[in-house]
């Protein structure tokens, strides 16, 4: 984006410790083809190198590409309405159109985005009342969802799973990197977490509510809007708080506190639309 550094997934240069393309196991159709340049010899691209990380902290290159971009519509970096120039992303981004446009499918089959045939993919406009009205469903579905999950008591999987996904966002929250991975590995953990929750619930009613909200995107858990770290880690805590609660067996405290958690996101997601606004109509006095 505008002001930040390159967003790169490939380089290009030799490795020592790649083995020759021909010793590889990799097929074929998943091989990058050799760049050509004016004036000179073709190279042959190759994956930065990504320091192993494990379970939900390893993202894909293409996810890295779509997390990246999901983030700008998410945080407004993308004008409500403009169309995403595929040629102009992959030279910003330095990746090719194909990996570009993929990523841009997914985010339409999001919600995000909304793609026109022959014009290509826009930038989805949604009233911030629409986008108010999907929370307060959300927090009313998913507070049913955790008295659900309490009543009914965890399985030995999901009580896993839900301490998975808390150990995970523990880690991602306190870890030093790059505000972009940080978020998308809090991203993948907090889904993780609403997700274990909603089939602990077992009850297809409230999954298809959950899913009628997740229409607006921007009120989906996969969905980190507004990443404040000290706002997300008070997130987190709730989730500890909501994991104790099912535990124990609690019904009704689970119930409110996982309406209480719902809405805060909601507030927090308000006050980051209004601040862009705000920053949006102040002129520059630079």
């Amino acid at each position: 984006m505008a002001g930040g550094k390159p967003f790169r997934l490939w380089a290009s240069g030799p490795r020592r410790d790649t083995p020759a393309p021909q010793d590889s196991d990799e097929p074929k159709s998943m091989r990058q083809p050799p760049v050509m340049q004016a004036g000179r010899s073709p190279k042959r691209l190759r994956p930065i190198a990504v320091t192993p990380t494990p379970d939900l902290e390893s993202p894909t290159r293409s996810a890295r590409l779509v997390e990246h971009l999901r983030q700008g519509v998410l945080d407004g970096k993308f004008p409500l309405g403009r169309r995403l120039n595929e040629v102009h992303l992959s030279k910003e981004l330095q990746v090719s159109r194909t990996p570009i446009r993929a990523a841009l499918q997914m985010l339409a089959g999001e919600g995000l985005l909304r793609h026109t045939p022959n014009k290509g993919f826009t930038v989805r406009e949604f009233p911030l009342s629409e986008i108010i009205d999907a929370y307060e469903l959300r927090a009313l579905a998913e507070g049913l969802a955790a008295r659900l999950a309490a009543e009914h008591g965890l399985t030995d999987d999901l009580r896993q799973l839900m301490e998975r996904a808390l150990a995970e966002g523990d880690r991602a929250l306190a870890r030093r990197s790059d505000k972009e991975a940080q978020r998308a590995a809090y991203a993948r953990t907090n889904e993780l977490f609403h997700s274990t929750i909603h089939e602990a619930a077992r009850s297809d009613l409230v999954t298809d509510v959950v899913r009628l909200c997740q229409r607006v995107p921007q009120a989906s858990a996969h969905n980190v809007v507004a990443f404040d770290l000290a706002d997300v880690r008070e997130r987190h805590r709730a989730h500890h708080e909501i994991y104790d609660a099912i535990l124990s067996r609690e019904p009704h405290k689970a119930e409110t506190l996982m309406r209480q958690h719902v809405l805060a996101v909601k507030i927090s997601m308000v006050r980051s639309i209004a601040r862009r606004t705000t920053q949006k109509r102040v002129p520059d006095q630079s």
